[in-house]
């Protein structure tokens, strides 16, 4: 046994395939010769069971259809909408009222399902006899059938009353009194029919044993309800005793078998006739047509099996062979020549899905680098731009002294302004930090410029408290002014205005520089953008400013220019809304 296991294990899977499949079809073979005498042999001896057992199942499914349809009036009756505007005409009100009462009315009668496919309409009657009505095959209720209507169902009090078709309308009447359920009072404020077609009902839910060779008949008091007209003698039904039964009964030369089940909520009664003699010819039939189609089937799907089990291990075959070819390195993606095409199906989908993930990877190997060569170089211009700041930050103090000994202020002003941009940039070792500390920097830079420009700079900062938190890339805003001061405030004779903001968009913190100056012409802006144009100052460039964003945050987020010549230029940089609290 344990041979034969380990054999069958190291077969290949279209091997294994066929070996189970027939083995299947063996074991399937003997126990459908085996079942199958067993059941025609239990058949012969249960037919009027089984038949009894059909007749209570459609008799179930129409019941559980009906109840279905009494829930429904209950819902349509005690629905608050429906019974404010019932109390509301009760009590009287303007015919704009009456007009809004009416349409809101049919409204809610369609949303709670009254057209219902077995619904042929639904009706409600408010305590003056006005009518509401929706279903495309509503009928007018003459005086004398709407107050049998009211008679029947005030004997219930406001629960469900089954109503016989009568005359014109053919249809089972599903009725029920509007009561007012505010306070409890109960008063009655409406009356509700829902028209049900029977033939509908009955033709669904008695297909299984409405066919040509067995039929249903559903009677009351003696009289036909379905169908209206029926070929078996009515008469010949009557006086069979219980509610449930069977009987063999002999009319025109035939045979019946004739079941009945009495229902629980109406006063119909189920009856299913099966010609008698039918039965055991059917048997016979089924019993040859069965084992000739097993036959057949059982030499075909040994046939079709080997082409079956090829046609899904040769995918995974070829894919097993791609799989080894990237196992040695190669990612690469090659087509097999003369490959032939493969369906959609889950090894298609397999093969599909391995050439994205190939294709993902050498794109990701590629991203990589390049993000590995834009950090590098990142690095770099942060390093140059701070040009040995230990060096000058005490050369800078050395001067200062100085300064101070010869009453230079300016001088002396200058040199801590700029040995404070030296000592923050020096102290900040974060590649994130708060957007505070951001604009420290920005104050030492711009206190060293307005030494230069004087009144020709308008500085000004508009940051709410509350973000002064936020954590933005270290040296993201300093260049900004400083391209500002170089694109703007150069540029021009009169004073330049210089502003930054910050704000909360969309879950996004956007901080803008902007400023009055001359602007910049579409292509140069282009030029500027895509690093082609190399920046003034410090050498951090809007590229690089928007590639460190991108790699810190993700595509999402980063840069916008807006510029047009004598419209000054607005630097927007857009960042996660992050604080320390929430990095922790």
């Amino acid at each position: 046994m344990a041979r034969l296991k380990a054999l069958y294990m190291n077969l290949r899977i279209k091997h294994k395939m066929f070996v189970l499949i027939s083995v299947i079809m063996l074991v399937v073979a003997v126990l459908g010769i085996v079942v199958q005498r067993y059941a025609f042999d239990f058949y012969d001896q249960e037919i009027y069971e089984q038949s009894a057992k059909a007749l209570r199942l459609s008799t179930l499914n129409i019941e559980n259809e009906l109840n279905k349809m009494e829930k429904l009036t209950f819902r349509l009756a005690t629905d608050p909408t429906i019974q404010h505007y019932l109390r509301s005409i009760k009590s009287g009100q303007t015919d704009y009222d009456d007009y809004e009462a009416r349409t809101t009315v049919r409204e809610r009668m369609v949303d709670l399902g009254a057209l219902d496919k077995y619904v042929l309409s639904a009706q409600l009657y408010d305590v003056y006899d006005n009518e509401y009505a929706v279903g495309a095959n509503s009928i007018t209720v003459g005086k004398d059938r709407l107050a049998r209507f009211k008679e029947s169902t005030a004997v219930n009090l406001g629960g469900n009353t089954w109503i016989a078709p009568a005359g014109n309308d053919k249809s089972l009447i599903a009725a029920r009194e509007v009561r007012s359920f505010q306070q409890l009072n109960l008063d009655y404020i409406g009356t509700l029919a829902l028209r049900i077609d029977m033939n509908k009902v009955f033709a669904d839910f008695a297909k299984g044993i409405n066919s040509n060779d067995a039929r249903l008949i559903i009677m009351k008091n003696n009289e036909a309800v379905y169908p209206e007209a029926s070929e078996f003698p009515i008469d010949r039904l009557t006086g069979l005793s219980g509610r449930e039964g069977y009987k063999v009964i002999q009319t025109g030369g035939k045979k019946y078998f004739v079941t009945y089940v009495a229902s629980s909520n109406t006063e119909w009664t189920y009856y299913t006739l099966i010609p008698f003699d039918s039965i055991f010819e059917r048997v016979v039939k089924v019993k040859n047509t069965i084992i000739i189609i097993f036959i057949v089937l059982f030499i075909a799907i040994l046939l079709v099996a080997v082409g079956f089990a090829n046609g899904i291990t040769e995918p995974i075959e070829r894919l097993n062979a791609k799989m080894r070819r990237v196992q040695l390195g190669h990612f690469e993606y090659a087509d097999e020549p003369n490959g032939r095409a493969l369906a959609m199906d889950e090894a298609g989908q397999m093969h599909r899905n391995f050439r994205i993930m190939v294709e993902r990877i050498n794109d990701l190997i590629h991203e990589n680098y390049i993000k590995q060569l834009t950090i590098r170089d990142t690095e770099f211009k942060a390093l140059q731009a701070q040009i040995n700041p230990h060096f000058l930050y005490n050369t800078l103090e050395s001067i200062n002294w100085s300064a101070k000994l010869s009453n230079q202020t300016h001088i002396s002003q200058m040199v801590e302004a700029l040995g404070s941009l030296l000592r923050t940039s020096l102290n900040l070792k974060e590649p994130l930090i708060p957007l505070s500390k951001e604009l420290e920097i920005v104050n030492h830079y711009v206190t060293i410029q307005k030494y230069r420009f004087e009144e020709r700079l308008d500085f000004h900062v508009n940051v709410p408290d509350k973000l002064l938190s936020a954590r933005i890339p270290k040296l993201s805003l300093q260049p900004l002014v400083e391209n500002a001061i170089n694109y703007g405030l150069e540029q021009m004779i009169e004073a330049c205005t210089i502003q930054i903001r910050a704000y909360v968009m969309d879950d996004m913190v956007c901080i803008s520089v902007e400023d009055n100056g001359p602007g910049m012409e579409k292509p140069f802006l282009e030029q500027l953008l895509s690093g082609q144009v190399k920046p003034k100052g410090s050498g951090l460039g809007l590229k690089n400013i928007e590639d460190r964003i991108k790699l810190l945050y993700g595509e999402a987020y980063g840069l916008s220019v807006e510029s047009a010549p004598n419209e000054g230029t607005k630097v927007i940089l857009m960042l996660p809304y992050e604080t320390r609290d929430s990095n922790v």
